[in-house]
């Protein structure tokens, strides 16, 4: 009864009573509220029209305005927006302005990559301030523990400094053994510092965490911190999952800290995640990430030089670490994956918890398929949410007319999101397909060319499928006649709203 979702959650029914309260003492003026709230939501529906917003992201507005033309205007101005905080949005792009100048140009080296689609998503990533980099080793884990094994062991290393960002934190083995390690290094006197972020941790940590840390040596931010009103920028969270160790070692990947992502417990069956670790100069872009975000919050560094990579390393291809936000209307995580997809030639291969896609998407695969290209993704057999996993479902017929392979993996939940494609290129990073990833988290991934993770991530990919059960249109069929009429309006009503879940 005295856990933060306990009392947010009745924090937030009292409000609401407070609201109805009020609206019931103030019918005497329901005409003219009546006018004024209808005003209101004409106003928000041409708003809404004119916007950048997603075509989809429209759609799912305009309608339950227009259904409740009286509320759905009010609930419009309170959260259609999920425009983070203006305090925020101004720290976070006076910090990029202010690190651009430690970007290297990187225009030779796209030149020298040597294909006319790679090199165009490298100077697509390279206009948005996200360089390519040489001399970097990186190293894929196809599993969650196999990666926090060698994440203790460099952990253990650390000298100078270790920068940690995670969406989740949840006691238990994982972050006990790696908080033991912070501790540790703290007191040696390594500069410690973790962002997590304050809603993906709320069931897990306590109130206060942040503190508590700080009180042990290690400087700890709570990002976004969930308060019991009802806000847009709780909508804004901080989904990255980095690594940082000396500059000269990162991590990231889909593995938050908690025992499931390595198997120590079980939730959902066998938990399917992943690791990338980077080596050498490529650090700088996750190292750069990491402080954009913790400068805007705490301003703490005026020269960041002392945080480059160290040590020289025999490079391995090209990579691109690089990060999107919600604090403008550049959508780089779904732009990336489209460019990914348009340019292919043979093949395409997703991994992906989440297939909750927009128009774009949807018609890119289908497309691809269309034209030859070998479109395969692979979704989880079981479950974490119900309602997404319909939603992903959903999906699958016309995906499937189109040629496109689907696969659930049987033993449990898959939660990787990567890309590859063609045997030159892959994504590893923190980005679902769905509309929260794409459009309103922070999040991060790093784009490899031509390197040995490409090759990594596909034998990942095909020993996945191997354990997977394959959707085929006859599947489908037999599920819309068991559902009926019923469950193909469930699934309509599912995807006109996807974007606002």
């Amino acid at each position: 009864m005295f856990s933060r979702l306990f009392l947010f959650g009745l924090a937030l029914v009292l409000q609401v009573s407070w609201l109805l309260y009020t609206a019931y003492s103030l019918s005497n003026y329901y005409k003219v509220i009546n006018v004024l709230l209808t005003v209101l939501s004409i106003l928000a529906v041409i708003y809404i029209i004119n916007s950048r917003y997603n075509p989809a992201m429209k759609l799912a507005w305009i309608v339950p305005i227009l259904i409740f033309p009286l509320l759905g205007g009010v609930l419009f101005l309170i959260s259609g927006g999920k425009a983070p905080k203006r305090k925020l949005a101004r720290a976070m792009a006076n910090e990029h302005q202010r690190l651009r100048p430690t970007l290297p140009d990187c225009r030779d080296t796209i030149q020298a990559i040597g294909d006319a689609n790679l090199e165009g998503q490298c100077r697509y990533l390279a206009r948005q301030d996200f360089p390519v980099y040489t001399g970097t080793r990186s190293e894929y884990f196809p599993l969650g523990e196999d990666g926090f094994q060698a994440l203790v062991q460099d952990l253990e290393q650390a000298e100078h400094f270790i920068f940690l960002e995670y969406f989740i934190i949840h006691p238990g083995i994982m972050w006990d053994t790696i908080l033991d390690i912070l501790l540790r290094k703290a007191a040696q006197g390594v500069d410690v510092r973790l962002i997590y972020d304050d809603v993906g941790s709320v069931s897990t940590l306590p109130l206060g965490y942040a503190k508590k840390l700080e009180a042990q040596g290690i400087q700890a931010i709570a990002f976004n911190p969930f308060i019991p009103v009802y806000s847009t920028v709780m909508n804004n969270r901080d989904h990255r999952k980095i690594t940082v160790i000396d500059g000269n070692v990162a991590y990231t990947g889909g593995s938050n800290f908690a025992d499931e992502y390595i198997n120590a417990v079980e939730r959902f069956g066998h938990w399917k995640d992943n690791m990338v670790r980077l080596e050498g100069d490529g650090v700088w872009g996750m190292t750069l990430l990491f402080l954009e975000t913790w400068n805007a919050l705490r301003p703490t560094d005026t020269d960041v030089d002392a945080f480059r990579p160290t040590r020289s390393t025999e490079g391995d291809g090209f990579v691109v670490p690089y990060g999107d936000t919600p604090l403008d209307n550049e959508y780089l995580g779904e732009s990336v994956y489209l460019n990914m997809i348009n340019g292919a030639k043979d093949y395409v291969y997703i991994m992906t918890p989440y297939l909750v896609i927009d128009q774009d998407l949807q018609t890119a695969m289908t497309l691809a398929a269309k034209r030859g290209v070998d479109v395969r993704i692979l979704t989880p057999g079981i479950p974490d949410k119900k309602m997404v996993f319909d939603l992903t479902r959903s999906h699958y017929p016309e995906l499937l007319d189109a040629g496109v392979r689907i696969y659930e993996y049987t033993p449990g939940f898959l939660h990787s999101k990567v890309f590859v494609c063609d045997d030159e290129a892959a994504v590893v990073g923190t980005i679902n397909t769905d509309y929260r990833s794409l459009y309103l988290h922070f999040e991060n991934a790093c784009l490899f060319l031509k390197s040995r993770v490409v090759a990594q991530a596909k034998a990942d990919f095909l020993d996945t499928q191997s354990k997977s059960k394959r959707i085929t249109s006859a599947d489908v069929e037999r599920g819309k006649r068991s559902g009926g009429l019923l469950h193909s309006i469930y699934y309509a009503i599912l995807r006109l709203f996807a974007p606002l879940l």
